[in-house]
């Protein structure tokens, strides 16, 4: 299955764009996607990222379908 991957601020510095297209196997959960990543880019992501699908925050564990959007969010700073 093929989900698209959105990546912003230093982690898409880190992997050089703002979005990746990733082949998964079907079942694939989020940590799948963000482990996938990791083996391009082993320092490009925090332990912990906060990762939001198809617009909802989402949980490591939960599974991704065909088509889905995973947006990986940095820290926000400011005030």
């Amino acid at each position: 299955m093929t989900v698209t991957v959105l990546l912003f601020a230093s982690y898409a510095e880190s992997l050089g764009t703002g979005s990746l297209t990733l082949e998964l196997p079907e079942g694939s959960r989020v940590e799948d996607a963000v482990a996938t990543i990791r083996d391009r880019s082993p320092s490009a992501l925090p332990p912990r990222p906060l990762i939001a699908v198809n617009q909802s925050y989402a949980k490591v564990t939960d599974v991704l379908r065909g088509g889905d959007e995973v947006a990986i969010i940095p820290p926000v700073a400011g005030g």
